[in-house]
């Protein structure tokens, strides 16, 4: 079935669903297949709930003389299709975002910027894979008047498959460095997968790029291009340029555009969210919205999701980054929390992931790193550090961490958590 007559069905409903369990009525169903499910079986039970339509892929599922089952040959491009179907129509800007750090954040923090004058559709949480975008797209509506789209990726080929159903009309890539290398294969794959948003946009001719000029790696790829660049460091032409103020622990600074100055006061954990933030303020003064309200946007804004939060119990004061971790992460989330000027720095850092041949080595790496911080206590978690090898508390899991903290009641402490989000690390900030 082709993707135009999809379309006239999506029309009639509004709203695309791939789980079965939730139905709104009236909505499009999409049979998507995973490991250990087979969304064709659920169908009719996906109509019986409410759905108007169900797209699948497998003819044995079709009640005969029933119109409102939709075949097509492969139901997650169907569903590719009728997002960018969907997005061409519309015609919506778009700014397409990925990066191996601080996608997220930036997203959340551009967003938050461009709602001070327009109506935004984002991504939310880190729905930002092959199912995750379409379904993304297909919330536009003709009142939203720009779109901010995160892309991810841990193996190559992934963002170019993205870009070409969000099609984004300018894009910013926050940064490259060591992740997901099991499935990249090596730094180089993470270069050429990230830069294939700039691949992308070299397409079209209109097309721009917001820029971290301090990132060699960035600029070196995105050569004879229209950018926007942002940084602290010095460099000719930038569009906005900021300089830190203070970071203890929340994240302060002054930004710089058109020969004014203003400050801002974050609610952001980390000296390395600047670039987020500078990045965010790129993007909203290229689409006009005042300076105050930029401002006033990060000032107001507050992160969640275990990224680069400040919780405080009765008994201590703790960094929550435990939602992602990989060396670059790893490195800049340690390195910021030596430099804040704090009493009694405790760490727990679990395991990083999907690193494949490298993960002993950068391990090795972080407890190189954590000797020169000389926190008054390290606590690690998970096999690859137990392989690492160190003179630290090495504890197999959560669950026994969290047995240790139950019997010593730590108190007074400043305590920095970090890992992969499978580490489950932040189940601790309840007992800490």
């Amino acid at each position: 079935m082709e993707t135009s007559i999809i379309y006239k069905c999506f029309e009639e409903c509004g709203v695309v669903t791939t789980d079965s369990r939730h139905c709104p009525m009236g909505s499009m169903f999409v049979a998507l297949k995973g490991e250990t499910f087979n969304g064709n079986a659920f169908a009719k039970q996906a109509l019986e709930k409410g759905c108007r339509y169900v797209v699948i892929d497998e003819k044995e599922y079709v009640e005969e003389g029933d119109s409102r089952f939709l075949l097509v040959d492969d139901c997650l491009k169907a569903l590719q299709d009728l997002a960018n179907e969907h997005r061409r129509r519309l015609g919506t800007r778009i700014i397409g975002i990925t990066g191996t750090n601080g996608k997220t954040t930036t997203k959340e923090l551009i967003a938050t910027v461009l709602q001070q004058k327009y109506n935004v559709l984002y991504t939310q949480g880190n729905l930002n894979n092959h199912i995750g975008v379409p379904l993304t797209l297909l919330r536009l509506k003709k009142e939203h008047e720009l779109a901010v789209i995160e892309m991810g990726a841990n193996h190559p080929g992934e963002i170019h498959t993205l870009v070409h159903i969000v099609e984004p009309d300018c894009g910013l890539i926050t940064n490259v460095g060591k992740a997901h290398l099991e499935g990249f294969g090596s730094f180089d794959g993470v270069i050429k997968t990230k830069g294939e948003l700039y691949d992308y946009l070299r397409t079209r001719e209109d097309a721009l790029v917001f820029l971290d000029k301090d990132n060699e790696i960035l600029c070196q790829i995105s050569k004879g291009m229209k950018v926007k660049g942002y940084g602290v460091d010095n460099h000719e032409n930038l569009f906005v340029k900021g300089n830190l103020s203070a970071c203890a622990p929340f994240l302060a600074f002054e930004w710089e555009h058109d020969g004014r100055s203003y400050e801002v006061s974050t609610h952001l954990i980390g000296s390395y969210n600047i670039k987020n933030a500078l990045a965010a303020i790129a993007v909203g003064r290229y689409f006009g919205v005042p300076e105050t309200s930029i401002c006033i946007a990060l000032n107001n804004y507050i992160p969640s999701n275990n990224r680069s939060q400040l919780t405080e119990t009765d008994r201590n004061k703790l960094i929550v980054d435990a939602y992602n971790a990989n060396p670059t992460s790893m490195a800049a989330a340690l390195e910021n929390f030596r430099l804040m000027d704090v009493p009694h720095k405790m760490v727990i850092l679990g395991d990083m992931k999907e690193l494949g041949e490298s993960s002993l080595e950068e391990h090795q790496k972080v407890l190189s790193q954590l000797e020169e911080c000389a926190f008054e206590r390290v606590i690690l978690v998970g096999s690859e550090f137990g392989r690492a090898g160190s003179s630290y508390e090495h504890y197999q899991d959560v669950e026994e961490v969290k047995v240790m903290v139950e019997t010593e009641n730590l108190q007074g402490k400043y305590i920095l958590i970090k890992g992969s989000n499978s580490m489950k690390l932040s189940q601790l900030k309840d007992i800490l």
